[in-house]
């Protein structure tokens, strides 16, 4: 009991010992938070991006700093949220409010550590995927395909059934069976793409965003164009919370919106967001992209099935002239914008003959119904295709017997170069 006892007596020495320490570091920065200021803050915060991006921030507080940026309070909490690895409560932050604090004690639920590390890959699998990746740039989609899908396999094998990576997989499955013409099997795909990156990335992760975009793209092509309005309209909804409407992916989802309420007659509202991706377009790409040559022709389909040929025209004629001077007056787009103008400005004519004898009074006093031609799915989706960066090339049965005719060359060629070597080979001997 004794030894007990002394031994009890040398650890609580060593441990008062240990208290007793100071450490002149922690009484240093002790002090220093409570000292912080708004102001200070803010110079730290500008120093910092200064001598580490050498990146000059305008404002000198976070009110000038989101008018200056055009930012949103939520998609800053939200990202200040996931970079400190804080959780906080679930309920609507008042960010106006000055006379009232926005958060409490009670609003911080949890810290989380934010480690950074590089995740192991499976070596295997990615080489297929790449290699497939590969086929696929080279034209061998089948090849491809089946690449991709071992390369599938792999990943379930050392993952599991939820990793990131495999949800990228599923994507490009559900793509190369798009193209191929399998667009059921695109949506099923799609849809387990969809579910797993909502768990493995989160329901606002940008990846999810664009799996939903995909989706409503199957969807239409599968003849379910409320699913598909409603997987954009989500989509659109999540980008908002996480960058708002200032970003260029913003002018993708309300271009793919406004074709799919085209579709379906509803000109005006299809219109407003065909404005909206026409100004994100021009601010983020340039006035001469090709990007805002598409939204001037489908702004100007949008007015044309709404009766206003002038405005489809002058939005046609902008079309053209990026057209003209980008790829040149023989390029296919080119001469299809040429086409467009044509029959515009052939309505527009008969348009103001028909109003011109209504002020005359020679047709009773009253306007003909325009006839309007409704889009089909098919040139709506074609042109869903093109905005979202899925080209089909297109081969003519003359293009498939040139080229079988060329193979059949070469092969007869091989063979008699082949004699040729045996011959000279018997004659040496």
């Amino acid at each position: 009991m004794q030894g007990v006892d002394e031994f009890q007596t040398k650890t609580n020495k060593k441990r008062n010992k240990r208290r007793g320490r100071s450490n002149p570091l922690m009484c240093n920065d002790s002090n220093e938070w409570a000292n912080l200021t708004p102001k200070s803050l803010w110079q730290q915060l500008k120093h910092e991006l200064k001598s580490y991006f050498d990146y000059d921030l305008l404002g000198n507080d976070i009110e000038s700093v989101i008018e200056a940026y055009s930012l949103q309070k939520v998609s800053l909490l939200r990202s200040f949220c996931l970079k400190t690895g804080i959780q906080v409560l679930l309920r609507d932050y008042n960010f106006d409010s000055k006379n009232k604090l926005i958060f409490y004690e009670e609003d911080i639920l949890n810290i989380f550590p934010i480690v950074k590390h590089i995740n192991p890959r499976a070596t295997d699998a990615y080489n297929f995927y790449t290699t497939g990746q590969s086929k696929i740039q080279q034209g061998y989609l089948k090849d491809g395909y089946e690449l991709i899908n071992e390369a599938l396999n792999l990943l379930n094998n050392v993952y599991g059934a939820m990793h990131p990576e495999i949800a990228q997989c599923l994507r490009m499955i559900a793509r190369l069976n798009y193209i191929m013409g399998e667009h059921s099997e695109a949506m099923a795909y799609q849809q387990k793409a969809v579910l797993m990156s909502e768990r493995v990335n989160g329901i606002d992760h940008p990846y999810t965003i664009t799996e939903y975009a995909h989706l409503a793209l199957y969807c239409f092509a599968n003849s379910q164009v409320s699913t598909a309005l409603k997987l954009l309209y989500r989509a659109r909804y999540l980008a908002l919370i996480v960058c708002g409407e200032n970003h260029p992916e913003v002018a993708l989802l309300d271009s793919n919106i406004s074709l799919i309420l085209h579709a379906v007659g509803e000109y005006e509202l299809s219109l407003r967001f065909l404005e909206k991706a026409l100004a994100l377009n021009i601010k983020y790409y340039g006035a001469k992209s090709l990007k805002v040559a598409v939204s001037y022709h489908l702004v100007a389909r949008t007015q044309s099935c709404m009766g206003n040929f002038r405005s489809a025209l002058n939005s046609e004629k902008e079309a053209y002239a990026i057209y003209k001077q980008q790829l040149g007056d023989n390029h296919e787009k080119t001469r299809e914008s040429s086409e467009c103008l044509k029959h515009l400005t052939q309505q527009a004519v008969v348009l103001q003959k028909k109003m011109n004898e209504i002020y005359t009074g020679k047709n009773g006093g009253s306007l003909p119904p325009i006839q309007i031609q409704p889009p089909s799915m098919g040139s709506v989706l074609d042109m869903l295709n093109v905005i979202n960066g899925i080209l089909f090339v297109q081969i003519s049965q003359e293009d498939i017997e040139n080229f079988k005719a060329e193979i059949e060359k070469r092969q007869l060629s091989e063979e008699i170069n082949g004699e040729e070597i045996k011959t000279k080979e018997v004659e040496v001997q």
